[in-house]
């Protein structure tokens, strides 16, 4: 029998304590036997980054598992744009970390030091209370009040950054269509109003010091010192190094696995459901081929770094036919500063409507070259399953696997998260019980109250012949036996010292 697993982490979270006893060993060590004995190989459809407190424990824990792949989530890409240097996924990634709290990933787990950004922040923002980037603190009692200042204020610090730093690829790239998002220069300084197309939003507050009214993208000195000497420390850090490559040695912008497709997000189309196109320098990309581009940018960018990634990094992030992405616009801007939630919309792609259509799923099956009897096995988008949503769509070919493991999500779904597993007699959806703490688990015994659902069963079950590993092996097999015959003729001879 065949037993895989399909997991998704979205922003997820784990952690262990340091000290443990014998009893708590044995028992971690008799059951990871047991798991490495029932599960054959694991999937991961994104975004290990970005929500709970510890990804860099996740990505140990994956780079000691026997069989793993991923599927790059737009989180993910922000974290191996760091590794790169590129300056904007630096900005980012440290927003969002001051964002959820999770400043001492980058400090205590990847030795990066914050010293100078905490300087700066507090020279130029010193008397500022930065209402709009106090931290979303998951334990209150964490800090005293002078601490989320500090916190807040760097956040405030490198959002300003990230939104000058965007300006320099929105205008070298005009392809991207991100003109959109450059809003530094909508803004009224004397009134505190912000232009949105033809309308005038106020301003929850207008307190910009770095920002010069007549060259609003411009980087002051302060800045420029601030973001190279952390691009320095990205780039000097050993272990986030080791975390990224292998984040991009084990993944993917998709997978196609025993006939399914893996992907984290969507593949851009509109609303007839015709894919997206778009180009990049003379080329024209769209369905596949634009998800194989992107892979192809992202791993020169990675090990040659071509260019600093040429905007591929911020385009994955939030670029509309970012596969990735899948929105018209990111709304960060918007969100700090205007109270009026009609501009924090982000428009879906029509992908994540169509999805519930069957015929639109096997259009997608076929584009990648597979049967339309396949699933699409999707993340990025965690299931509303507290309001009815059905993470099954399309009639069984289309299965959303991202169950909002973090605790940021629990309120949304409902739920602890999905495992999806797959065997020789078919798949099964498993949803979690929400995990509230060890002690809890073990006395309640939540940790194995989990809901089964059938997805698909098979009527014969599938050999491993059938599978992918199966065809590797049966080629094996093949090369084998015709070493063989060469050596029964003579044509090759035995090796001896």
């Amino acid at each position: 029998m065949v037993n895989f697993e399909i997991f998704s982490l979205s922003k997820a979270t784990c952690g262990a304590s340091n000290t443990r006893s014998a009893s708590e060993i044995f028992s971690e060590t008799l059951t990871k036997s047991i798991q490495r004995l029932t599960i054959n190989h694991l999937h991961i459809v994104g975004d290990i980054y970005d929500r709970g407190p510890y990804p860099d424990k996740i990505m140990d824990r994956l780079m000691d598992y026997h069989s793993v792949d991923i599927q790059w989530g737009n989180h993910d890409i922000l974290w191996i744009g760091a590794a790169s240097g590129d300056l904007n996924c630096i900005a980012n990634v440290l927003r969002i970390c001051a964002r959820y709290d999770n400043l001492d990933i980058i400090e205590d787990r990847y030795g990066i030091s914050l010293r100078n950004l905490l300087n700066f922040s507090e020279k130029f923002y010193g008397n500022d209370e930065c209402l709009e980037f106090m931290p979303k603190l998951t334990n209150k009692c964490k800090y005293n009040r002078s601490e989320v200042l500090q916190i807040a204020r760097m956040h405030k610090a490198i959002a300003i950054i990230q939104f000058k730093l965007e300006k320099q690829i929105v205008d070298k790239h005009p392809e991207f269509e991100l003109h959109s998002r450059l809003l530094l220069d909508k803004i009224d300084f004397e009134n505190s109003k912000l232009r949105l197309g033809d309308k005038e939003y106020d301003m929850t507050s207008c307190n910009f010091p770095t920002v010069d009214p007549l060259s609003p993208y411009k980087l002051i000195k302060e800045e420029i010192e601030v973001i190279n000497k952390l691009r320095d420390l990205f780039l000097c850090s050993e272990k986030l190094r080791k975390h990224m490559d292998f984040m991009v040695n084990k993944g993917s912008m998709y997978k196609l696995y025993d006939g399914d497709l893996l992907l984290h997000g969507c593949i851009p189309v509109d609303q007839e459901g015709n894919f997206l196109s778009m180009k990049y320098g003379e080329t024209m990309y769209e369905g596949r081929e634009l998800l194989d581009f992107f892979d192809s940018k992202l791993r020169k960018a990675f090990y040659s770094n071509e260019k600093k990634g040429d905007g591929v990094f911020l385009y994955l992030w939030q670029g509309e036919r970012s596969s990735l992405f899948g929105k018209k616009d990111m709304a960060t801007f918007e969100r700090y500063f205007i109270k009026e939630k009609e501009t924090h919309k982000e428009v879906k792609n029509p992908y994540y409507k169509l999805r519930n259509d069957e015929v639109f799923a096997k259009k997608l099956l076929l584009e990648f070259g597979l049967d339309e009897t396949g699933h699409i096995i999707n993340g990025h988008t965690p299931v509303k399953a507290a309001a009815g949503e059905d993470p099954i769509k399309a009639n069984g070919r289309v299965i959303v696997i991202d169950g909002g493991m973090s605790k940021a999500y629990s309120k949304t779904t409902g739920h602890g998260g999905y495992t999806l597993t797959y065997n020789s007699c078919g798949l099964q959806l498993i949803k979690h019980d929400l995990f509230i703490d060890k002690d809890n688990a073990i006395v309640g015994e939540t940790d194995i109250l989990s809901t089964k659902r059938i997805v698909e069963h098979e009527l014969e079950r599938k050999t491993i012949a059938e599978t992918d590993i199966g065809k590797e092996l049966l080629k094996q097999i093949e090369i084998l036996k015709e070493l063989l015959d060469y050596y029964k003729s003579g044509e090759i001879m035995e090796y001896k010292k």
